[in-house]
């Protein structure tokens, strides 16, 4: 297959292009590599893929040095409306992957116009080059806070998501809406993925497992939202790349031209329990202080993956344990050595 990754220097996006390339097909990797978090950590990972830094410009193709022809990556913003398309029609792409967005809950509520032109005016730019380009499918990141205020638990997919509160979750939502019309009106299979806070190597840095241990181990006080009444489902980033590979490449037994699939682990865990895990594997205390909740924030997490299970065999199997020492061991290569 011949698959475009957008986001492909973030977080989910670069794991999800080591994957396919051992798989053995041709990606070709979408970034605009902006700078709400480190740039250095997302060009480190390109580095991973054998894409070097000192080669990149908006809009040229550089080829892999570890890769070949098999996985190329290209600069570019999603809502270039002049060559965004022109990639599609040399390219000829059998499947898109969409995990490019501005992300943060937070940040979306000081910022909104930065969601609004990436994740709004970028994913109709992409639906647009879709729908020309006659690719047959396009899979893309939903996220768990379009559930909002949802007390029912676990979230389902079934549920009412009409009230989001972040500008975040909002355009999330739009997307989903977006993606219903185009499959609608010009029979696009469409596939949205709900995730549940992910966590693992190479994670970013705005996200509590990151923040967690990076001040844990400088001797730094952790911010502890909501008097720690807090729990997530956090879902380790090989089982979800797992989940999003199968989307790609497995064929259900009754293919529908919309869908959306919560991907998460299915076991949330209280977020003090999360901090001992990080203690245990930094062997060092917390200092917590605590905190209010956040505006924009939500009490809990957690999926309902049932449907993900039956059409696609998705199984997450890491342990907490598990995930929190190979973060723990890879931050301190990555950052302390």
């Amino acid at each position: 297959m011949k698959i475009l990754v957008t986001g492909a220097a973030g977080f989910i996006g670069y794991h999800l292009c080591e994957r396919l390339v051992k798989l053995g097909h041709d990606i070709i990797g979408l970034d605009n590599l902006n700078d709400y978090y480190d740039v250095n950590l997302k060009l480190a990972r390109l580095k991973q893929l054998g894409v070097s830094g000192n080669d990149i410009q908006y809009n040229k193709l550089v080829k892999s040095d570890l890769h070949g022809e098999q996985l190329k990556f290209i600069k570019m913003n999603l809502e270039d409306q002049e060559n965004l398309p022109l990639l599609f029609n040399e390219n000829g792409f059998d499947i898109v992957c969409n995990l490019a967005a501005q992300a943060g809950v937070r940040y979306s509520i000081e910022k909104p116009m930065k969601y609004v032109e990436s994740n709004i005016v970028g994913f109709v730019n992409l639906l647009e080059c879709t729908r020309h380009a006659k690719v047959a499918k396009l899979v893309y990141a939903s996220s768990s806070s379009v559930y909002g205020m949802n007390e029912k638990i676990p979230f389902s997919t079934d549920d009412n998501v009409d009230y989001p509160i972040s500008m975040y979750a909002a355009t999330k939502k739009s997307n989903e809406l977006m993606a219903h019309t185009y499959s609608h009106l010009f029979n696009i299979e469409t596939i949205g993925l709900r995730f549940f806070t992910v966590y693992g190597p190479w994670g970013r840095p705005d996200m509590a497992m990151f923040l967690f241990t990076d001040a844990i181990l400088n001797d730094k006080p952790i911010k502890v939202f909501n008097e720690g009444n807090l729990s997530r489902d956090f879902t380790y980033i090989d089982d979800i790349v797992d989940g999003v590979v199968a989307t790609l490449l497995a064929e259900r037994k009754e293919k529908k031209n919309y869908s959306l699939y919560n991907i998460g682990n299915s076991k949330p865990v209280k977020l003090m329990d999360f901090i001992e895990a990080i203690e245990k594997a930094t062997g060092k205390t917390a200092v917590k202080q605590m905190c209010a909740m956040q505006p924009g924030d939500v009490e809990r997490t957690w999926a309902d993956t049932k449907s993900l299970q039956v059409d696609f065999k998705y199984r997450p199997h890491t342990a907490i344990k598990k995930g929190v020492d190979a973060f723990v061991k890879w931050y301190r290569i990555y950052y302390v050595s």
